[in-house]
């Protein structure tokens, strides 16, 4: 398209669409719409568990082994950090992960579901009580040796397959019950955070970790200075987390605590925002001059900069990263996650005697049965007394629906498992048996219940 073309295309007050943008718009479109719906994630991450499952059963499977064992080195002149490629994607791309986590943890504290404190005591006993339950259960099964480690492993909700579960029914649920499930995730992430931290950390080397601390202080006084550029946040935020690394407390903890840091509140209100904006458009508009590209306007270009930047300065950095990493962490790392996690391989004619075992067992009622009765418990309890209500045109009756699909532990689940029996590799297999036969179980168990007790056009109601 020529110059006199594209002046002639902006002096119509039209847009220019480029020779191509259409076919590619046709193309483009559906597949943008199906990255943001709801079950896209769930749906990548169990297409990736199966196919690790294939692949741990197949000829391919030494080869699997053998490139999640391959080592990688970063570094730069003498100093430098090797791990296996297994042990980047948990302590390194997980840590991006337990970064999103911890986002979400604070938004939903500050201005979420969880903000309320009438309407978050209903998800937060409910989470307890989904995790207290499941860890009984297992410690019942396994009271005590090396098994015993793996108490946490049934305590977690995968997010992303919850949801995904429940989004699946449409409008035969309640939005309110949505809400409630991902409060009680969060909450139940919170828990597993702590676990981890407190549980799973077998010796601690304090000048690393008072060094990890001391960064850790470095961005809170970033955020009291008001600093919102995330580059800073970023560099700090990986030195944090490779003091964690050589202080034996699970790496990813940094991401949790570099979260925490990010600030929340804009530099700009909606008032002076809309003030500022409407300044810069009657500029804009005074120094627009028909048929003249905005490429040759120094003016023009000026005032869309300052409007970019007051975009900036209206929304909190915490809603722009949590916004910018949802997408990496959804669709890249956790199915990375699942991809180097969830390979079992299965011997069937053993496959009764692995069923049987006490960790399979422990981690299998832990997530089905642990967590309904827990979850369902701590809800009945906390509504007979009073302090809390039933969400919005919610029963009773799917609040236990609910409680199955929180049963589905997956990614958390397996996440605790490699802390927990790391170093023993059969129990670690039983664990993740337990572990995906549980999820698979609870998961269509839940959608069933909600679907046989749901009312079509549930979702239509308010809120």
């Amino acid at each position: 398209m020529s110059s006199q073309q594209a002046e002639a295309v902006q002096s119509k007050g039209r847009e220019y669409v480029a020779p191509w943008e259409k076919s590619f718009g046709k193309i483009l479109t559906p597949f943008e719409e199906f990255l943001h719906r709801q079950t896209t994630g769930g749906l990548l991450l169990m297409g990736m568990a199966v196919l690790a499952m294939v692949i741990a059963n197949s000829p391919l499977a030494p080869h699997y082994e053998q490139i999640l064992k391959t080592y990688a080195t970063v570094g730069f002149g003498d100093w430098s950090i090797k791990m296996s490629l297994h042990h980047w994607i948990n302590d390194a791309l997980m840590a991006v992960f337990f970064f999103v986590v911890g986002l979400e943890l604070k938004r939903e504290f500050l201005v979420g579901e969880l903000a309320d404190l009438r309407k978050a005591i209903l998800p937060i006993a409910a989470a307890i009580g989904g995790m207290v339950v499941p860890a009984l259960f297992y410690f019942m099964l396994n009271p005590d040796g090396p098994a015993a480690a793996g108490w946490g492993v049934p305590m977690a909700t995968d997010i992303a397959f919850a949801v995904g579960a429940i989004a699946l029914l449409g409008n035969r649920v309640p939005p309110a019950l949505v809400t409630f499930l991902v409060a009680l995730a969060i909450v139940d992430d919170l828990g597993a955070v702590i676990v981890i931290a407190i549980f799973y950390t077998s010796s601690i080397s304090l000048a690393p970790l008072g060094a990890a601390f001391l960064v850790f202080g470095l961005l809170l006084a970033l955020n009291f200075g008001g600093i919102r550029n995330s580059v800073p946040y970023f560099i700090l935020a990986v030195a944090m987390w490779y003091f964690m690394l050589l202080s034996g407390v699970h790496a990813t903890i940094a991401g949790v605590l570099g979260a925490m840091t990010v600030p929340a509140i804009p530099k700009y209100d909606p008032e002076r925002f809309s003030a500022h904006v409407r300044k810069l458009m009657k500029t804009f508009d005074e120094n627009h001059k028909p048929g003249e590209s905005i490429l040759t306007n120094v003016a023009l270009r000026t005032q869309v900069q300052a409007l970019e930047n007051s975009v900036l300065r209206v929304e909190a950095p915490l809603q722009r990263l949590e916004h910018v990493w949802h997408g990496p962490v959804a669709f890249m790392i956790i199915p990375i996650f699942a991809l180097a996690n969830a390979g079992i391989p299965i011997s069937f004619g053993s496959l009764g005697e692995t069923l049987s075992h006490p960790v399979v067992l422990g981690v299998s009622l832990g997530l089905i049965f642990g967590k309904l009765l827990g979850i369902t418990l701590a809800s009945y309890i906390v509504l007979r007394l009073g302090i809390s209500q039933l969400p919005t045109d919610t029963r009773f009756s799917q609040i236990m629906g609910a409680s199955l699909l929180a049963g589905i532990g997956f990614t958390m689940s397996i996440f605790v498992a490699q802390l927990a029996f790391g170093d023993q590799p059969e129990l670690l297999l039983m664990a993740k048996t337990g572990v995906l036969g549980a999820s698979f179980i609870a998961g269509v168990s839940g959608f069933i219940w909600l679907y046989l007790v749901g009312r079509p056009g549930a979702a239509s109601r308010p809120a």
